[in-house]
């Protein structure tokens, strides 16, 4: 009898990390392994990038994750199919748009566009409605699934990655600022942890990818690393949360080292 192939689910699918992540997922299986091609289901808002090649495992789908009636729509058409993973990369910065266009080239910094100073509801509240609203909307819509999941294979149990950062731990904020990001970003936090609470099925983390050159922000950080050298380490990190026992819903960086928050 064949081996069914496991369904994963990767959000911030056309850019940036998610993109890498679905370009690994999409690669597999290696030549010399007996194991089936992962079906791979890539939600992002934007288009998928068309010079990316599509394998048929690959299905991408074109929605706003902030819409629970998409979301609901979407997740009633994979009913029946048990997802054993699922790696949340969606997410915003949370700048004020103003301060951060009136930078010059030449003199942009991140920190002038999230501070007290310039801070606005409206930025503040987008930053909630992506970034905390967006992962509970997206986890609630496709828990089915997921507890399918556990039915059909009761030795593993399907896992949610959702990609936090640093900068959402309370106890380390020791530069201030990032008003949005850091307050949407610990808030997510929290909606992760009560689904560990109340979803034991299922296993949960919370990754810090680092700080990698993708499109969070209009341009380079000092010390950002790339996509591909991020999604390196958290791979590893997947791996290991698969075959090891895992405390559900801990916070860790991108080489599996634990952040308090």
């Amino acid at each position: 009898m064949a081996t069914p192939s496991e369904t994963i689910l990767i959000t911030g699918a056309s850019s940036g990390l998610g993109l890498a992540f679905v370009k690994h997922y999409a690669s597999l299986p290696t030549p010399s392994s007996s194991t089936p091609p992962p079906t791979i289901i890539a939600l992002d808002k934007q288009p998928f990038p068309q010079t990316t090649i599509q394998p048929p495992t690959l299905h991408f789908h074109q929605l706003d994750l902030t819409s629970a009636s998409e979301l609901q729509s979407l997740a009633s058409r994979y009913a029946r199919t048990p997802l054993s993973l699922v790696i949340h990369c969606a997410g915003i910065r949370g700048l004020v748009a103003s301060t951060a266009a009136q930078q010059a080239a030449g003199e942009r910094e991140v920190a002038r566009a999230e501070t007290w100073q310039v801070m606005d509801k409206e930025t503040m509240m987008r930053a909630f409605e992506i970034n905390t609203w967006g992962t509970f909307n997206l986890i609630q819509a496709f828990l089915p699934s997921l507890l399918l999941s556990c039915s059909s294979t009761p030795a593993a149990r399907p896992r949610v990655v959702v990609l936090s950062s640093r900068m959402s731990s309370i106890s380390a904020n020791a530069a201030g600022g990032a008003y949005a990001y850091r307050a949407s970003k610990a808030a997510l936090n929290a909606v992760v942890r009560s689904f560990v609470i109340d979803v034991p099925r299922v296993q949960f983390l919370l990754l810090h990818p680092g700080r990698v050159e993708t499109g969070l922000v209009a341009w380079k950080e000092e010390g950002a690393v790339s996509v591909e050298e991020s999604v390196g380490d958290c791979l590893t990190v997947l791996e290991r949360m698969g075959k090891e026992e895992w405390v559900s819903g801990r916070l860790v960086d991108r080489f599996g080292e634990e952040i308090a928050w």
